[in-house]
Formats: structure tokens, sequence, C-alpha cells
């Protein structure tokens, strides 16, 4: 079949080209895509009408895609001690992190080889335009604290170990003030006890 692109596809060619491709792919994926149309006479000349505005579109998503290389999304989840989710992320969780961020995107458009199920900053892949293939990173983490903690270079056995030692050392602190507290105890009760001869002898002696 014979069909003009309307945009480019890679390995086929670009915008306004007339190709031929087999009828299958046409049918199944250019045509209810979008992507192309039959190259009848009326096709041809609607693209021509329509060349200035397809082209200025083209740009403004290609602009797009290139602003979102290189950025960072937080995905908050539940996961355990050791950084395992409870669950995973998948394309549509990366397509809607990012869309929160005022980007266009969907999760079509987001190549995950297997969903992601430890804590962690991910790289993923996005196809937001033909010429534009974008990497995004994502920050799962399980609250925004940690995610901040993530985004500065911890990692999440860090993480933990930071939170072991604070938890040992608050331990220790508490140990330290009970046997300070006791250590006063023992100080004060010899005092008490020579304290109290000394008020029984006065006592005896306002008596007498």
């Amino acid at each position: 079949m014979q069909v003009i692109l309307m945009e480019r596809v890679a390995k086929l060619g670009q915008m306004g080209e007339v190709v031929s491709v087999k009828d299958g792919y046409a049918r199944n994926f250019l045509l209810p895509q979008g992507k192309a149309l039959r190259a009848s006479e009326a096709n041809i000349k609607h693209f021509e009408a329509q060349k200035a505005q397809l082209e200025a579109r083209n740009l403004e998503t290609k602009a797009e895609a290139e602003k979102m290389a290189g950025q960072q999304f937080v995905v908050i989840r539940t996961a355990s001690d050791a950084g395992s989710l409870y669950g995973s992320v998948s394309v549509r969780d990366a397509a809607e992190a990012a869309t929160a961020e005022g980007f266009t995107i969907d999760r079509k458009q987001v190549a995950l080889a297997a969903p992601i199920k430890e804590l962690g900053l991910h790289t993923v892949h996005v196809v937001l335009h033909p010429e534009v293939e974008v990497t995004i990173e994502l920050n799962v983490a399980r609250s925004v604290e940690e995610a901040e903690l993530q985004a500065a270079g911890k990692s999440i056995a860090e993480l933990a170990a930071e939170a072991e030692a604070e938890a040992e050392f608050e331990i220790a602190e508490l140990f330290d003030d009970i046997g300070a507290a006791a250590e006063e105890d023992e100080e004060l009760a010899p005092a008490a006890e020579e304290e109290a001869p000394a008020a029984e002898e006065e006592e005896n002696a306002e008596k007498a």
C-alpha cells in the first residue's frame, strides 16, 4: 500500500514522504495511529494544505520532548525495610508521575522492560516524539523526605544503616540517662542516712 507519512517514522521515512508498506502494517499501525494516510490524490492535497501547521506542531512536540530529557519524577510507594515494594511501578505510574509535573505523556510512550519492584532511582526510556527518545529517572521512595535523600545520592542500604545507627544511639543515650540517675540516687543515699540520726538526736534533745 502507498501511504503519505504525517510524521517521521523510524526506518520508514520523513514527514510528507510517500512510501510503500505492507497492507497489514498500514491498517494495523500507521493509519489508526494517524501516522500516515493512504496516498490518494485527495489526501496528498490535504497534507500539502496542512503541512505548515503539522510542521509547527511537530517542532513544538519535539521541543517538549527534549525538555523532559534527564528529568526526575518521584513515585511514592510502600515497601519493606529491605526496599522491596509491596506491588510494583508500571508504565502507567511513570506516565502519571510525569503528567503530574506538567508534561504531556501517554503510557504507550514509556518503554519499561519490566515493572519496577525496588525502591531507588530507576532510568526509564520515553519516546515522546518520532525524532526524540529521552531517558527520565523515577525516584521510587516511601516518602518525600526519603526521595530527597535518594536524589542526594543516598542508597536504601545507607538510609537503613543510618536509621539503625540513630536508633542504637537513642537506646544508648537512654541507658546512660538511667545509669546517671542510679548513680545520683546512690550518692544521695549516704547523705540521707547521715541526716537521719542527726534529726533523731535533735528530736530527743527537744523532748528532754
